[in-house]
C-alpha cells in the first residue's frame, strides 16, 4: 500500500433546488440527461471509468465528494450523487443515516441506468466519537426574532438551510406525493453546521446542537451491503472514546472496502494518537485505511489563507518517519489554492508511482 498520497476533495454543500421528484419527473428528468450525454462528449473526473476506486487512491488522482456528515436533505443528495457518479468521482461521502444511504444508492443508480457501463464509487458513511464540528446543528427560535431584525443568519448561510418565509411549498418530498413545508427558522435536514451564523445574530438568539452518532445503529447500516466505506472523526488527543467506537461497530468493520480517519493537527503528539488508533484497528481491520488530516475543518470555502494549515499538515506528515501505515488524504481548508501551495512544498504527485 502507498503510505503517501494527497488529494483535494470536492467538497459540495448544499445546493439550492426546488425540484418535484416524484417518479414522472424523475423519469423525465432521467431521459433528458440521457440525451444530453447522448449529443455531448460528457467529461470524467477519472482517466477511465474501469478504473475502481482503490487504483485512484493508488494512483493518488482519489477524488471524493462530500455530501457533508450532517447534511441530510435527501433530493439534493440524490441529485448530486447522480451528477457525481456520472462525472467519474470514487467516493461519495454522506451522512451515517439509512435515507440519506439510500437517496446516495438511488442517485448512483440512476446515473449507472443512464451510462450503462458507468462503474460504482465507494459510499463513504461519516461518524464521530466525540463532540466534532462536521457534528452539529444550528436551532433558534424564530418567535424570539424582533420583527425589525435584518436577518443577517438568513444571508449568510451557505446552504439556505435558514428561513423566514413563513410557510411555503418547495416540491414533492423525497419518494413521496406529499408536499415539504418550509417553516420558519432552522431547516434541519439542510443545516450542515459551518457555524457561520453563530457570530452574527445581533440578538444571540443562535444555538449550536451537537451529536454523536449511535455506533450500533451505524453498524446495523453498514451491514445492509450498499456501504462501501467509513469516515471515523476523531478529536486525535485521547483514544478511549476511538477504541468504543471502533468495539461497538464490531465485525460490521469487515464488510468495508476503506476505513478513513478524519483528525486534526494535534501537534508533536499527532503521530503517536495515530499509531495508539491503527493499533486499535489492527486487529480487525481488513480493508485498506486512510488518514484525513483535517487541517482548518469547515473552512474549505473561505479563502486563500484557509488552505494555509492544510498544506502545513502535509508537510508536516510529509516529513514524519514513524507514521502508520495509510493513506493520507487533505481536508478542512482544500480548496482551489491548495495544489498551488502543495507544488510550492514539493507534495504534488501528478505522476503514477
Amino acid at each position: 500500500m502507498a503510505s503517501l498520497r494527497f488529494f483535494c476533495t470536492t467538497n459540495i454543500s448544499a445546493v439550492s433546488t426546488q425540484h418535484k421528484v416524484n417518479n414522472n419527473n424523475k423519469c423525465i428528468l432521467h431521459q433528458k440527461v440521457k440525451n444530453l450525454i447522448n449529443t455531448l462528449e460528457f467529461p470524467s473526473i477519472s482517466s477511465s471509468s474501469s478504473t475502481t476506486p482503490i487504483e485512484s487512491l493508488q494512483r493518488g488522482n482519489w477524488v471524493k465528494l462530500i455530501c457533508g456528515a450532517s447534511f441530510e436533505d435527501v433530493v439534493d443528495i440524490r441529485n448530486l450523487s447522480l451528477v457525481y457518479t456520472l462525472a467519474g468521482v470514487d467516493c461519495i461521502d454522506c451522512a451515517a443515516d439509512a435515507s440519506v444511504v439510500s437517496a446516495v444508492n438511488e442517485g448512483i443508480q440512476a446515473a449507472r441506468d443512464i451510462l450503462c457501463s458507468h462503474r460504482r464509487p465507494w459510499v463513504m458513511i461519516s461518524v464521530n466519537d466525540d463532540k466534532d464540528l462536521h457534528f452539529r446543528k444550528a436551532e433558534f427560535d424564530p418567535e424570539d426574532c424582533p420583527a425589525d431584525c435584518s436577518r443577517p443568519c438568513e444571508n449568510v448561510c451557505p446552504a439556505n438551510a435558514i428561513s423566514f418565509q413563513e410557510k411555503s411549498t418547495l416540491g414533492i418530498s423525497y419518494n413521496t406525493d406529499t408536499s415539504r413545508v418550509m417553516k420558519d427558522g432552522v431547516i434541519t435536514e439542510r443545516c450542515y453546521g459551518c457555524g457561520r451564523c453563530l457570530p452574527v445574530c445581533p440578538y444571540d438568539q443562535i444555538r449550536e446542537v451537537t451529536y454523536v452518532r449511535d455506533a450500533i445503529t451505524t453498524s446495523d447500516l453498514i451491514k445492509r451491503n450498499d456501504v462501501d466505506a467509513i469516515e471515523i472523526h476523531t478529536s486525535g488527543r485521547q483514544s478511549r472514546q476511538f477504541e468504543e467506537l471502533w468495539r461497538a461497530l464490531g465485525d460490521s468493520v469487515q464488510n468495508l472496502k476503506l476505513v478513513a480517519v478524519s483528525l486534526p493537527n494535534v501537534g508533536d503528539s499527532t503521530i503517536s494518537s495515530m499509531n495508539k488508533m491503527f493499533s486499535i484497528m489492527k486487529p480487525n481491520l481488513e480493508s485498506f485505511n486512510l488518514w484525513q488530516l483535517d487541517g482548518r475543518p469547515m473552512s474549505g470555502d473561505i479563502g486563500r489563507g484557509a488552505t494555509k494549515e492544510s498544506i502545513a499538515f502535509a508537510v508536516q506528515l510529509a516529513k514524519a518517519k514513524d507514521r502508520p501505515p495509510g493513506f493520507l488524504q487533505l481536508a478542512g481548508g482544500t480548496n482551489a489554492h491548495t495544489i498551488e501551495g502543495l507544488k510550492k512544498e514539493g507534495l504534488f504527485q501528478t505522476t503514477i508511482t
